[in-house]
């Protein structure tokens, strides 16, 4: 099986957020291929510096990955989800939303007991 590249730098994906955060700031709809690259990428940066199969991170329908060490899972749901649609996984990735406020919001569900992964964010500051 082909490994997968290594993920992108803090660097990387700050310049790869800009145009959709210059969007978003403007009340306009990102550009969906833009926005699936990036998604995916936060993802994978996610999962590169904190491998793992404890928590599975969903957002759907761009990309899953399972990261953070510990008890891993075989068969089924994950014990561990957190699932976001894109936009807000993008606002969280970027600090411009906290992790609190988009679970208090519903933006980000986040069940089992290691689902927590506040302390992961922001992964770059635009």
């Amino acid at each position: 099986m082909a490994s997968r590249r290594p993920a992108l730098s803090r660097d990387e994906l700050a310049v790869l957020a800009q145009p959709i955060l210059l969007a978003l700031d403007s009340g306009q709809q990102p550009d969906a291929a833009a926005l699936k690259v990036l998604v995916k990428e936060l993802a994978a940066f996610v999962a590169d510096k904190h491998p793992g199969r404890t928590v599975e991170v969903r957002i759907p329908p761009y990309t899953a990955v399972q990261c953070i060490a510990g008890p891993r899972h075989t068969r089924g749901t994950p014990p561990n989800v957190v699932e976001s649609e894109a936009v807000s996984w993008v606002l969280l990735c970027t600090g411009r939303c906290s992790w609190q406020e988009l679970v208090r919001t519903g933006r980000i569900s986040a069940s089992g007991e290691r689902s927590d992964l506040s302390g992961l964010f922001p992964l770059v500051q635009d």
